[in-house]
């Protein structure tokens, strides 16, 4: 397979007609492949919810577009309630040579899309099969 100019605009193609106004592409070769590994096309306005992979870093290379990599850290209130408190806001862009980052294994984190994006998601564990959980599910 060969990432080009076309199917990125393809994969946007896609993202612009779906509701969550993205779409994804899987890169495993097999069944057997255990990882997680796609592209991502995500139009600005989607929404992914704040999860974790607790027992996987997420890599995020950025191949078109600009996006915020947020995130974030637990902090308990003095009544023993649990929030979410953002603590790093990555800024990808290609014009500004930050081309990714790694999500480390068990940081809250979500994405906001500035313009059309496209990311490589890499990751151990498939998604569903690997103990990820979104902020909303706590």
């Amino acid at each position: 397979m060969t990432i080009t100019q076309e199917l990125l605009e393809r994969l946007f193609e896609e993202a612009k007609v779906n509701p969550r106004l993205r779409t994804n592409l899987d890169l495993r070769t097999s069944a057997e492949d255990g990882s997680q590994r796609m592209l991502n096309a995500m139009l600005p306005g989607t929404e992914v919810a704040i999860h974790r992979h607790p027992m996987s870093n997420e890599n995020v290379i950025l191949i078109k577009g600009r996006l915020d990599e947020v995130l974030y850290e637990e902090v308990t209130s003095g009544d023993g309630k649990t929030s979410l408190k953002e603590t790093e806001r990555i800024h990808l862009s290609l014009e500004e040579g930050v081309y990714g980052c790694q999500v480390p294994k068990g940081v809250w984190h979500t994405v906001e899309v500035i313009e059309p994006s496209v990311i490589y998601e890499g990751k151990d564990g498939k998604y569903g099969e690997d103990g990820s959980e979104t902020y909303a599910s706590m």
